[in-house]
């Protein structure tokens, strides 16, 4: 006869399967770990920046060299902070996304601060010339931004409302137009007549972010 002590000891235990990967205790996932094991911080996300940004052109340049030729990506940006607060910048890289940090950082170093009044338009009409391209800007109450091109990026980067600004040239390069756009709110800024510039291979001055 066999004692229920032996019967005990020949009875096979049954085996202690392992836990599906991915799967936890109670089936609740931790809120702070996503699929695939990395912590939900905030790691990798970057804070906003507290400009706004629109590329005027993009455009791929050669250079020739003895062993070939060589492209790089140019980049015309306008950046603002709608606040009062626009300028206008170039950049050049191998790639359009380091083109872009270098015109960001251009830009930033040449932004001017506009003069305006409470409504957010300017005192007083303005006009400037750069190269080929001449603009007026103007208030306008009532009638918000009547623009177009890139004088329109320009003031809405700026911030400004109630302005009309029309090119009075046949020019068609954006980066001039905008170019002469931060030439004539800079006017505002420095209380000085509008000038122009009939000589094209003139220095390009810090306001216009040459």
């Amino acid at each position: 006869m066999v004692s229920n002590e032996q019967t005990a000891v020949n009875k096979p235990e049954s085996a202690v399967l392992p836990a599906p990967r991915g799967s936890f205790a109670g089936g609740d996932r931790p809120k702070n770990l996503r699929r695939g094991g990395r912590r939900g911080s905030a790691a990798g996300s970057r804070p906003r920046s507290e400009f706004d940004q629109q590329i005027l052109n993009i455009r791929r340049v050669a250079r020739v060299t003895k062993g070939g030729k060589r492209f790089n990506f140019s980049v015309a940006i306008v950046i603002g902070n709608r606040k009062g607060s626009v300028g206008i910048g170039l950049g050049k890289g191998a790639d359009t996304a380091l083109a872009i940090d270098k015109a960001t950082r251009h830009a930033k170093k040449h932004m001017i601060a506009v003069r305006t009044t409470k409504e957010m338009s300017i005192p007083h009409f303005v006009s400037a010339k750069y190269s080929s391209a001449r603009v007026f800007i103007q208030p306008s109450p009532g009638r918000g931004i009547v623009a177009g091109s890139a004088l329109k990026t320009v003031i809405d980067l700026a911030g400004l409302k109630d302005i009309t600004a029309k090119v009075l040239s046949p020019s068609k390069n954006k980066l001039n137009m905008a170019r002469a756009a931060i030439k004539a709110l800079a006017i505002l800024t420095n209380s000085q007549r509008p000038t122009t510039n009939n000589n094209k291979d003139q220095k390009i001055s810090s306001v216009v972010g040459g």
